[in-house]
């Protein structure tokens, strides 16, 4: 079935025993994860959590129905979480939802994954899932975001620190989620015992990532300048910056060239192209050599290399999240 984010968000904070799937599809893995977090939270501490990959169910499709069946090996409450799918696990979706018992709730975070896709229609369809598209929110958006999550926390934002926390994020909720944490704890704030947070707390946690350093990163990445992307990593690590906001920058950047690159590999001038897709004056140089530098190909794995580091630093946390990121991004500049 269809559902709107504050739909799924309620049923994931307390998960229906008719829903066996939850299907959180589009480009905005972020707020998908968020999502996705809710049924953690919900299923408690003591829950037992399955995780795979997507890629894992291509060659195994029962595997999905079998452990959304198994029980817990110590008697709590289990739940399964897969990341990475795509149209290879539109089978084991299928034997999910047509098995005779499935127990376990079953959430899935489809980023490429596309509202016309057979999957995506198949959520959409049943009536013992739920399915919901997910797009990066605007900037106004995530201001509105920012002030939710804030008073969850027990924070009231002063002016101009809802927005500050948006660009902090990056785009994303998850770092968001974080960055309030942390003010929440400086603050002191909690639900029971609210405050409010001027922009004074703000520069007292240094809630700011600094879009020119991401952008060093960025084009260090696409250059495959390894030295000038020693230098920016370590900028940006000794600031205590999360990877996330910059490999999902990374991750824009690279499928905005490998959308361009494609043109020019169908015969199409790359000036014409750049100019189509309305590049910056300043970036046309070096664009340019991007596209002369990358294959289609190299493009596409790169891609993929950099979402696999984003889902890698989700689930490895502090620095190990740093180190997976730091070594994804050395490998791309030897990219071609």
């Amino acid at each position: 079935m269809k559902a709107t984010e504050a739909k799924i968000a309620a049923a994931l904070d307390r998960p229906p025993a008719d829903i066996r799937l939850y299907l959180l599809f589009g480009p905005d893995e972020a707020g998908a994860a968020a999502l996705a977090d809710r049924l953690t939270r919900a299923m408690g501490a003591d829950a037992e959590r399955v995780d795979l990959e997507g890629s894992a169910l291509k060659n195994d499709p029962a595997r999905l129905a079998d452990e959304a069946a198994s029980m817990s090996l110590f008697g709590t409450a289990r739940f399964v979480r897969v990341t990475g799918v795509g149209e290879e696990s539109l089978a084991a979706a299928t034997a999910l939802l047509e098995a005779e018992r499935a127990g376990n709730p079953v959430v899935m975070i489809a980023p490429s994954l596309k509202a016309t896709a057979k999957l995506a229609k198949l959520a959409l369809d049943a009536p013992n899932a739920l399915a919901c598209a997910c797009y990066v929110p605007n900037a106004d958006q995530l201001e509105g975001i920012a002030a939710q999550i804030a008073r969850e926390h027990g924070l009231r934002l002063g002016a101009g620190v809802a927005r500050r926390l948006a660009q902090a994020g990056g785009g994303d909720r998850a770092v968001l989620a974080r960055e309030i944490e942390k003010l929440a704890l400086y603050m002191d704030a909690a639900p029971e015992h609210p405050a409010t947070a001027e922009e004074d707390a703000l520069d007292a946690i240094g809630a700011d990532l600094g879009e020119a350093e991401m952008g060093d990163v960025i084009e260090a990445v696409v250059a495959g300048r390894a030295a000038a992307l020693g230098a920016a990593l370590r900028r940006m690590n000794e600031a205590g910056v999360s990877p996330v906001p910059w490999l999902r920058a990374l991750a824009r950047r690279l499928a905005s060239l490998a959308e361009m690159r494609g043109e020019v590999a169908r015969g199409d001038d790359p000036g014409s192209v750049m100019k189509r897709h309305r590049v910056f004056w300043k970036e046309e140089a070096a664009t340019s050599a991007a596209l002369r530098r990358w294959t289609p190909a190299a493009l596409s794995a790169a891609l993929a290399e950099v979402r696999r580091a984003e889902r890698a630093v989700m689930g490895g946390g502090g620095n190990a999240g740093e180190v997976l990121a730091d070594h994804a991004a050395l490998l791309l500049t030897g990219k071609r």
